[in-house]
């Protein structure tokens, strides 16, 4: 015998994933109201979805702006997106805005890592390896050394890569997953092109 699907469970399952009506009550069908599984089947459904979307032209979107209370340190953040409809969209107006807060408060210097240049990767290794060498690191495990290290570090300056850093509100999400998840909600490939911090006297 099916499970019995309600409103409130699609609901329910819309709040958790941001995935729409119909694909949150189709999942729930499937998934013969087995919450987890729905979830799961929306997961891998937005990861389709999101890779076909991630093909399509952002011409659209907007500037978002946060200043911080002192007045003393702001951002400006570009997010783009395929449509004006979705720019003028509260939740994705929102979402440039909370990045823009985001920006502002860890002032990463890219991106995404894809945007550090090689050279910046290659000075970094070298100080890394000289590091472990110099602690007595055995030479087999260098190599794993220092790449965790660069890893680490590609995170703490590639804006994708960090949790945002409200991590009570966004559940310790990175921006990338942020983005992924706005991208679903709307439809339409979300982008985050570029971004600038200010700082009072530099």
């Amino acid at each position: 015998m099916s499970a019995t699907i309600t409103a409130a469970d699609v609901k329910a399952l819309r709040e958790q994933t941001g995935a729409g009506m119909m694909d949150s009550k189709a999942a729930l069908v499937e998934a013969d109201g087995d919450v987890g599984r729905a979830v799961e089947l929306l997961r891998v459904k937005g990861q389709a979805s999101a890779a076909k979307r991630g093909e399509r032209g952002t011409s659209e979107g907007v500037v978002s702006s946060y200043i911080h209370a002192n007045g003393q340190v702001g951002s400006l953040v570009e997010v783009q997106c395929e449509t004006d409809f979705v720019a003028r969209n509260e939740d994705f107006v929102e979402f440039a805005y909370e990045i823009a807060l985001h920006v502002a408060a860890t002032d990463p210097t890219h991106v995404s890592v894809d945007e550090i240049p090689e050279e910046a990767v290659a000075a970094e290794r070298r100080v890394f390896e000289e590091k472990a060498k110099e602690d007595g690191k055995p030479a087999e495990v260098v190599d794993r050394i220092v790449d965790g290290q660069v890893a680490k570090w590609s995170k703490e300056i590639c804006l994708m890569e960090q949790e945002h850093v409200n991590t009570g509100k966004h559940e310790s999400k990175t921006i990338e997953q942020l983005r992924e998840a706005i991208s679903a909600k709307v439809g339409e490939n979300v982008r985050i092109a570029r971004f600038s911090v200010f700082r009072i006297g530099e």
